[in-house]
């Protein structure tokens, strides 16, 4: 695998890793996709160094992760490589659900109603596999099941059920973080505006780098990557303290092609996040405020056990309104190696809503690219 690397994790915005005995980096914010690699590299031994803009605890429109759901609904295609990476992540959640408490993560029933009135919306769109009467994952997860058709609500034509997880990233990206100083990560702030500037960040920086590339929505921008391809997808939710039973997902709204219907509540009193949107090519930061009003409107209708008997949205105890741009690319993540401006590079970034449930499939997949150039590295100079 090659030698003990250096690494310097340099998050959101741009993400970078050093490697090959001297350092890796990751840059602009430290969100879920850095921190797993971090993670990652430092359990195998390699030195690394986190510099992002942004880190666990902040709240901004650049610093994706925060404002994500979490939770795990794999809508990925059977037998491509997302698939794969969902199906790595669902192990590795799964155990931190059920034996590290202090992760965040808990065990939630997943509810899918499907409406064919949806079948061409951009949500069932977005949730194709997810809607199947036997998905790909169907035989992975637990208590997989079909509702009966008696059990489904008016309008809802197929629905399943089955065992899920959902993370309260209030709780999880502090519980990486700690994970990461407990094997002697080092963080500082900073931000990059090209990714060869990342070598300079490790404190014993050196030309024999390797970076690893975790910028999501900055990689549109950053120096020596600026990759067109990668968009926004605007996610507008809203954070209650009200407990609903089970995650719930619907097809499609009568609300807008590019509105959605999902809830979930986090672990450990995190609440309980009302959904949303799914608005490509949007930037803005600010919650509409009509918006919000059809998100808990369809909340309370699909899920009347947020609420006490007879009442409406009134009886919802809103914790605040947030908006999160998912890091999405046109054509698929990017997980690949490449050489910029005489730097090595590994990306690992364009996740969009599936940063968390393939985070460490993904970064399992970034490691083994690392550790191949490490190992290329050792091998020209013997």
């Amino acid at each position: 695998m090659g030698g003990k690397g250096k690494v310097v994790v340099v998050g959101h915005v741009s993400r970078t890793f050093k490697w090959c005995q001297k350092p890796l980096t990751i840059s602009n914010s430290a969100g879920v996709a850095g921190l797993t690699t971090a993670l990652i590299l430092s359990k195998r031994g390699h030195s690394v160094a986190v510099v992002a803009k942004h880190m666990p605890g902040d709240y901004d429109i650049d610093y994706t992760s925060p404002w994500a759901g979490a939770n795990y609904y794999p809508i990925s295609t059977p037998g491509t490589r997302e698939a794969e990476w969902d199906r790595v992540t669902f192990a590795e959640l799964y155990r931190l659900a059920a034996q590290v408490p202090e992760a965040g993560v808990h065990f939630q029933d997943a509810i899918i109603y499907r409406r064919e009135k949806d079948s061409r919306s951009v949500t069932a769109d977005w949730f194709s596999e997810l809607l199947k009467e036997r998905p790909w994952f169907a035989s992975a997860v637990p208590e997989f099941r079909t509702i009966p058709k008696s059990d489904l609500p008016p309008g809802v034509d197929f629905g399943t059920r089955w065992k899920s997880m959902c993370i309260n990233t209030a709780i999880y990206l502090p519980y990486l973080l700690s994970q990461c100083l407990k094997r002697q990560v080092t963080f500082c702030r900073g931000a990059l505006t090209h990714i060869r500037d990342a070598v300079n960040f490790h404190p014993t920086s050196s030309s024999d780098i390797v970076v690893v590339n975790c910028t999501g929505l900055g990689s549109s921008t950053l120096g020596g990557v600026a990759d067109s391809r990668v968009t926004p997808v605007r996610g507008q939710t809203v954070l209650v303290r009200n407990i609903a039973p089970a995650m719930i997902v619907v097809s499609g709204t009568d609300d807008g092609d590019d509105e959605v219907m999902y809830i979930m509540t986090r672990a450990a009193g995190g609440g309980t996040v009302l959904g949303g949107t799914y608005q490509k090519g949007n930037w803005s930061s600010v919650p509409d405020k009509s918006t919000a009003e059809r998100i808990m409107k369809r909340a309370v209708e699909w899920c009347p056990e947020l609420v006490s008997k007879g009442e409406g949205v009134e009886g919802l105890d809103v914790v605040r309104h947030g908006v999160g741009l998912r890091p999405f690319r046109e054509g698929g993540a990017r997980v690949e190696r490449e050489a910029i401006g005489g730097v090595r590079v590994v990306h690992n970034y364009g996740a969009g809503s599936f940063g968390y449930q393939a985070s460490y499939g993904m970064t399992e997949e970034a490691v083994k690219l690392v550790e191949e150039s490490l190992g290329e590295e050792v091998k020209a100079r013997l």
